[in-house]
């Protein structure tokens, strides 16, 4: 198998309810998780794409969070309904889906 061109990481935290800093899994990474996973699969994209999930990336106040590699780009607030256009412009494409890159403040 090849080695992929991009690495995606898909915060799956989980924190009591109530904690301070929240957590990815409350705002929804389970499905997340599975989008990512359904869409690879979809595309035969495994060349291409290694999705894993992970612990913490750091502003769990903006999760759920994608770390998308080599490039270090942090998405913040993705949904399952993102997860085409990431694939389709970054992933594959090469270009951030901007309106879901983390501040500079944030990453």
């Amino acid at each position: 198998m090849p080695r992929p061109t991009r690495h995606v990481f898909v915060c799956s935290q989980q924190r009591p309810p109530g904690h301070p800093r929240g957590s990815c899994a409350a705002k929804g990474a389970s499905p997340l998780l599975q989008a990512f996973w359904a869409e690879l699969q979809k595309r035969n994209a495994y060349d291409q794409v290694a999705i894993t999930y992970s612990g913490c990336l750091g502003p769990c106040d903006g999760g759920a969070n994608v770390l998308v590699y080599p490039e270090g780009v942090l998405y913040q607030r993705v949904t399952p309904d993102d997860v085409v256009e990431v694939f389709e412009k970054h992933l594959l494409g090469g270009e951030p889906v901007t309106r879901l890159v983390a501040a500079p403040t944030e990453w």
